[in-house]
């Protein structure tokens, strides 16, 4: 019989180590030094002592990803020593570090695995360590770990006073580094995650502390980040027992969101996230005397121990059930009892939590967003729940979602209902008809409540872009234009909806024909080259006028001109008067000559009324426009108006404030109605 050899190189090179797990071989390390200790100590653990110390380059570049608020970048890492005094490298403990895929270890959980992952992220590894032969003497090893020379022997050590192990993890390989967590505090924060069973076992843990610039006690850890401890629980799946370590984290802890750690030998092996897999489970939670904690899950078995992957990176268990054999288990399987559990224990704060965001859906709905009422009024019915501390952005999506839900199962509903008309009615007929038709007449109302509610956002944005901006400029004019329709399109171009000329008159949203910035060329309606002469429908890029005729009844019932200045524009002139350019382009559409957007040509018509409105602020230069055009002020002083006979016109400058408040004013009912906050 030929014994098989093994290469330590393609045993090392076959190893998988994602760069996520970057830290996973110093945490191997930082496991086999707890268990040392407790060989040990036994159960007095509290004599064990274990100190991590963290290397970094004395030259090279500083590591600004480590950077933070008030931190300084930090020299690269390039190794690691892990200190204790456990029971030392024993003949049984070298023998096994000497045997690939050893099993001495196994009772433990551990796969022999641990120094091909050193290897793996780390050139090179040296070992010192003291131990007690059989007669009680403290004997010392020293060896040196590497692909290239494996296990190389060395003096024995000297300078041990007791048992105990030092490991030098040396030569922190680039692609693990840069992937790595680089302060003392991540790196502490991590190892006491992954060893944390040591911590809340009966006993506790020995003294365990990670040194750089500065020190940091783990065991301080458990106390900062853990606020209390629930039941411990203990599931059964097919015959498979799962223990459940439950914690409530301090609401200062910084990971925030609720996991589930999926153990094997008493080491974490995923960290799942499960915020919004239960509802009302998200973040922070309160207690019963409203302290707020976040709930943390340590699940082990073993089922998981013998299915954990070599590398203890992930299990080998099928994500759903699938074409599974009856005996086995799916994450699937085992997420929803542990979830089911989870539910149980917690239900007083996710009870309150659920609370929490119905009010917040509430609030949103009724002074933000009316138009979901229907999707509030069904709340529990369509199972929406939603994190208390959403964004409204969110929080508006999620809503939105569920509308269509309700929208397409009104649709699904009014099919089944109108399908069974002249056959024999059903039971429950007219209990499903009366719902079918509360749920349209809710999704109708919801769809009114949008319109209005747009408006409402349409005249906000309006008062705040006719006011001065953050470097203490007023707008361009084109950004009024804009807000009232969009520039370089007409009514061919855009839906109903994108233009907002009811601010100035609700008549304005019935029209034939509405361009906004184009020149005459590029207009359907007419037949015209020109580039420079505006005609009907014509504007120059300076001024940018509106114009608008309504219905296409020939002749044309009326026409209207909408000319737009910058907000506090103070310039207005005889050559640049807007009252006359206004009145100019009355006197174009009167001329003929032009077509309707159906094609129809437009006669002269000179006794067709027109109305020419300008919004411009009224400064001194405009003030004097409307004054030599023998305009008439308002009551309040914000704008001017008269009939100029000549021109067959009516003519109103409008300020911007008076815009905005006869719009809102025009609106304030339906605003009150829908509970949307007054300006």
């Amino acid at each position: 019989m030929v014994a098989l050899t093994t290469s330590l190189a393609g045993r090392v090179r076959n190893t998988s180590l994602p760069k996520s797990h970057s830290l996973l071989p110093l945490l191997e390390a930082v496991v086999n030094a707890l268990q040392a200790i407790d060989v040990r100590f036994g159960d007095d653990v509290s004599q064990g002592r274990l100190r991590i110390s963290i290397e970094r380059s004395s030259q090279g570049e500083l590591d600004f990803g480590s950077t933070g608020p008030g931190r300084v970048p930090l020299k690269p890492i390039v190794g690691f020593v892990i200190e204790d005094n456990g029971v030392g490298f024993t003949p049984g403990n070298m023998s096994s570090f000497e045997t690939l895929d050893s099993d001495y270890k196994s009772l433990q959980g551990c796969r022999g695995i641990g120094r091909l992952l050193w290897l793996k992220a780390f050139d090179r590894v040296s070992v010192r360590s003291a131990y007690e032969d059989d007669s009680g003497s403290l004997r010392g090893r020293h060896f040196k770990f590497s692909v290239a020379r494996e296990v190389e022997h060395l003096d024995e050590p000297q300078g041990f006073a007791e048992t105990g192990t030092v490991v030098h993890l040396d030569g922190f390989k680039d692609s693990f580094q840069r992937s790595a967590p680089k302060r003392v505090d991540a790196i502490a924060r991590e190892i006491f995650e992954h060893c944390i069973w040591y911590f809340l076992r009966r006993g506790g843990a020995p003294d365990v502390v990670v040194v750089d610039d500065e020190t940091v006690s783990l065991n301080d850890l458990m106390e900062e980040f853990v606020f209390s401890e629930l039941p411990q629980s203990e599931i059964e799946i097919k015959g498979n027992k799962f223990d459940m370590l439950n914690l409530c984290l301090k609401s200062s802890a910084r990971n925030l969101s609720p996991r589930l750690y999926w153990c094997a030998a008493n080491r974490v092996v995923i960290e799942e996230n499960i915020a919004s897999k239960l509802p009302g489970l998200y973040g922070r939670l309160k207690d019963d005397t409203g302290a707020e904690f976040t709930y943390v899950c340590y699940l082990s078995s073993g089922y998981l121990d013998t299915h954990v992957r070599a590398d203890r990176t992930d299990f080998v268990v099928d994500e759903s059930v699938g074409t599974l054999d009856d005996e086995d288990l799916s994450v699937e399987e085992i997420r929803s009892a542990v979830l089911e559990e989870v539910e149980r224990l917690l239900a007083a704060p996710l009870a309150a939590a659920r609370e929490e965001g119905k009010a917040r859906v509430n609030e949103f709905v009724s002074q933000r967003a009316p138009r979901y009422r229907p999707v509030l009024a069904r709340i529990d019915s369509l199972g929406v729940t939603v994190d208390p501390t959403v964004k409204d952005a969110d929080l508006e999506l999620i809503l939105h979602r569920n509308l269509q839900k309700l929208e397409a199962a009104a649709v699904e509903e009014g099919q089944a209902v109108f399908a069974e008309v002249g056959s024999v009615p059903l039971e429950d007929y007219q209990e499903r008809l009366k719902r079918y038709l509360d749920t349209i007449s809710d999704i109708n109302q919801s769809d009114l409540a949008a319109y209005v509610s747009r408006r409402k956002v349409i005249l906000d944005l309006l008062s705040k872009i006719i006011k001065r901006n953050e470097q203490g400029r007023y707008y361009r004019e084109d950004a009024v234009h804009s807000l009232l329709m969009p520039m370089r399109v007409d009514s061919n171009d855009i839906g109903t909806d994108a233009s907002n000329l009811w601010i100035i008159d609700e008549r304005l949203a019935f029209h034939d024909f509405l361009a906004s910035d184009k020149t005459l060329k590029s207009m359907p309606i007419t037949g015209s080259d020109s580039t420079r002469e505006p005609d009907l429908l014509a504007t120059r890029l300076v001024d940018t006028p509106v114009l608008t005729a309504e219905g296409e009844t020939l002749p044309l019932p009326s026409i209207v001109v909408v000319e737009i200045k910058r907000p506090m524009r103070n310039d207005a002139s005889e050559d640049k008067d807007p009252i006359h350019q206004a009145l100019d382009y009355v006197k174009r559409v009167r001329r003929g000559g032009m077509m309707t957007a159906s094609g129809r040509r437009i006669p002269e018509s000179h006794e067709a009324p027109a109305f020419c409105y300008i919004l411009a602020d009224l400064t001194q230069t405009m003030i004097d426009r409307c004054e030599y055009a023998n305009l008439r002020k308002t009551h309040d002083g914000m704008a001017y108006f008269g009939f100029n006979e000549s021109a067959k016109a009516y003519i109103e400058v409008i300020s911007f404030d008076r815009l905005v408040n006869a719009a809102n004013e025009r609106n304030r009912a339906f605003f009150d109605k829908l509970g949307l906050p007054s300006s």
